[in-house]
């Protein structure tokens, strides 16, 4: 996978095959209501699976969901153990609905910071779900852009040292294989919630290419409306991957 688009994709979208989503505004859904934290993160929760759900219907083959950032752990301690807590409870509790519609369930990001239920919980899912298709769900959970980025460069420079890749041939491509979701196609929608106008160091380099759609509905409220809206504001785009619109015109009528 490179984020260099092949001619075939150099044409007005109707439906992108990857979406990635910042999913923000738990807290401050919460706070508005009076309610601790955690009754965000509950209400988030639920909002996924009605993307999810939504999702399907569009036939969009991949989705990619921020669950929890490496910058995440600098939250306050009890703001941390009760969103693993609900990680894990989510996890055993919709881990067969996923399997039963289809959807194939990887975590990407470095799970070795967590305890070792959730971890297994994880690994346990990832193996149930792995033969299915309909859907392929990723959740970034410890994931950062930047250590997606610097954990590939380790890895191209270790195969360098053996001899396996010579110096001089090294290309995009031999580091973009290293990466998280490397055998799937790059984010060509990436949706925040909750009014930040930022990528808070979220697939970096799959993403360079992205539709980005920012939106002042908190994450709790972003439904199948808020969905659609975003597909279309995408549809109405023109993706030129560094050509011109009389390129990309003439490319279609031929």
């Amino acid at each position: 996978m490179t984020t260099l688009a092949p001619d075939s994709e150099a044409q007005a979208p109707c439906q992108p095959k990857h979406i990635a989503m910042i999913m923000d505004g738990n807290n401050r859904w919460a706070k508005a209501r009076g309610l601790p934290g955690i009754h965000g993160h509950e209400a988030g929760e639920q909002a996924v699976s009605v993307i999810v759900e939504a999702i399907m219907a569009a036939k969009i083959k991949v989705l990619t969901l921020f669950a929890f950032s490496s910058e995440n752990w600098r939250r306050p301690q009890e703001e941390v153990h009760a969103l693993m807590r609900l990680f894990l409870k989510a996890l055993q509790q919709r881990l067969p609905d996923l399997d039963a519609q289809g959807v194939q369930l990887r975590f990407i990001g470095d799970m070795s910071a967590f305890d070792q239920a959730l971890q297994t919980s994880m690994q346990t899912s990832m193996q149930a779900t792995q033969g299915n298709s309909r859907l392929t769900l990723n959740v970034a959970v410890n994931y950062g852009g930047q250590w997606d980025l610097s954990a590939a460069a380790l890895d191209l420079v270790q195969a360098v040292v053996r001899g396996e890749i010579s110096p001089d041939a090294v290309k995009p491509e031999h580091f973009a294989q290293r990466l998280c979701m490397a055998d799937l196609p790059p984010v060509d929608l990436l949706i925040r919630t909750g009014g930040e106008h930022r990528l808070s160091n979220f697939v970096l380099w799959q993403a360079a290419y992205a539709e980005l759609y920012f939106t002042d509905c908190l994450w709790p409220d972003f439904d199948k409306q808020a969905l659609a809206a975003a597909l279309e504001d995408y549809a109405s785009r023109e993706r030129r991957f560094g050509r011109t619109s009389e390129q990309i015109k003439a490319m279609h009528r031929a």
